[in-house]
């Protein structure tokens, strides 16, 4: 059974940083599609990031030069550093992997990014 689960998130101020982590079980990080979605109050969920099995990545507009995602093989777990956050990117970040056609989520981390 697929367990994903997320930590890291919290209170920041505008243009702090945190560092989102990922830990899988039952699946590893380095052989499927894995990705960071977030779902802000009264919008839908939009993809952030996402990794795929032989390392490229890729980003929304929005967090491109901000945000790096990342994933340690040894530890099982895949990572979102966030940099110069901005009130924007408030919301609950959510941890995905898609394994032959089916989808993973984990319970979501909430980022709120406020002075």
């Amino acid at each position: 059974q697929v367990q994903l689960v997320e930590s890291g998130g919290g209170l920041v101020q505008p243009g702090g940083s945190l560092r989102l982590s990922c830990t899988a079980s039952g699946s590893q990080v380095n052989v499927y599609v894995m990705a960071w979605y977030r779902q802000a109050p009264g919008k839908q969920r939009e993809l952030v990031a996402q990794i795929h099995s032989l390392g490229s990545t890729d980003y929304a507009d929005s967090v491109k030069g901000r945000f790096t995602i990342s994933r340690d093989s040894a530890k099982n777990t895949m990572y979102l550093q966030m940099n110069s956050l901005k009130p924007e990117d408030t919301a609950v970040y959510y941890c995905y992997e898609h394994i032959r056609g089916l989808n993973y989520w984990g319970q979501g981390t909430q980022v709120t990014v406020s002075s």
